[in-house]
């Protein structure tokens, strides 16, 4: 029987249909692609690699050109790197992610690592809040010599372990958020801390409008950013006001907690969750948090532009602007 005939659960066009006999189709999706010993257009390197067998999550790591190059390993910062996508399609393996992941490699000194989680709704949040927390510990955990895991030898060879960021866009970059949360109140392995993190776009959502957001409330609960999280997470107690969805409702914890010293924070002008994420930076001022904060503001531009239109001169300038963050 084709996917026409079966009959549709619930589907959030243009991006995802599922059906009632539990089959998913990712209608979002760039098309997967390998790995490339050098990149013909940034020279990077970059190989598939495991994480973990249980839970099981894989990676896409990336390595500058000149990092080969040198006679001497200078160590330099790694990247963890959470890919946007809602947290139900996409992959650290698409086109769009590797192009990006490219780019941004070739303007940094440092490794990145493209973690790839699991996926809602085959396994709903909070399993990739775990597997991204199961993975940023498998990286710092590189750092004890006497470790008895399989070490990746790119990781050993060049990261400065006490120069780990983590980042992502869109879902990737509330990824993000909620894993600086969790570092700040749990250890690390080693007691290793997280120096920065940038988060591009981050997918932030709450039942009571902000800013330029739909006021309706018919209209909000039938919009993407509700209904997406539904599907995600239907067990999120709060729904949309989840503290992993809404960082600011009442009752979440408080943004001081975050575990980190240095916070970029991109937003775009079109961008419907601008608003929302502006009012995040004030309440991560407003909370007493001690680190650095810097909010980048590209007029013009739309959601998860630097990925999706790469070659345009905006999303090449905010490429290196992030690349530059990774010191």
């Amino acid at each position: 029987m084709g996917s026409d005939d079966k009959e549709v659960a619930t589907q959030i066009l243009p991006y995802i249909r599922v059906y009632k006999d539990g089959s998913v189709e990712r209608l979002a999706d760039s098309p997967f692609v390998p790995p490339s010993a050098s990149d013909p257009e940034t020279g990077v390197f970059s190989k598939d690699i495991i994480v973990s067998q249980n839970p099981p999550i894989s990676a896409r790591i990336y390595l500058p050109k000149h990092l080969l190059d040198q006679h001497q390993h200078l160590k330099v910062p790694i990247l963890v790197y959470f890919h946007g996508g809602g947290f139900c399609f996409e992959s650290a393996f698409s086109f769009a992610e590797t192009k990006f992941m490219n780019r941004l490699t070739c303007s940094a000194n440092a490794v990145v690592i493209s973690i790839e989680y699991r996926l809602a709704p085959e396994h709903p949040l909070p399993i990739a809040y775990d597997d991204c927390w199961a993975a940023l510990q498998w990286v710092v955990s590189h750092a004890n010599a006497d470790c008895d895991f399989d070490k990746e030898p790119w990781i050993f060879t060049y990261v400065d372990l006490d120069r780990v960021y983590v980042g992502g866009d869109s879902a990737g970059a509330n990824l993000a958020h909620n894993i600086l949360l969790r570092a700040g109140s749990e250890e690390l392995n080693n007691g290793l801390k997280i120096k920065g993190a940038f988060l591009t776009h981050p997918y932030f959502w709450g039942s009571k409008p902000v800013g330029s957001e739909m006021k309706d409330t018919e209209e909000r609960e039938k919009s993407a950013m509700y209904t997406m999280w539904n599907l995600v997470y239907p067990e999120a107690p709060g729904g949309v006001d989840n503290p992993m969805m809404n960082p600011v409702a009442p009752g979440a914890p408080s943004l001081a907690g975050l575990g980190c010293s240095r916070l970029l924070v991109s937003v775009a002008g079109k961008d419907l969750l601008r608003d929302r994420v502006i009012m995040y930076c004030n309440g991560v001022k407003e909370s007493g948090w001690k680190g650095e904060l810097e909010l980048v503001d590209v007029e013009g531009e739309d959601h998860a532009f630097h990925i999706l239109v790469y070659e345009s001169e905006n999303a090449e300038k905010l490429i290196k602007r992030l690349a530059s963050f990774l010191v």
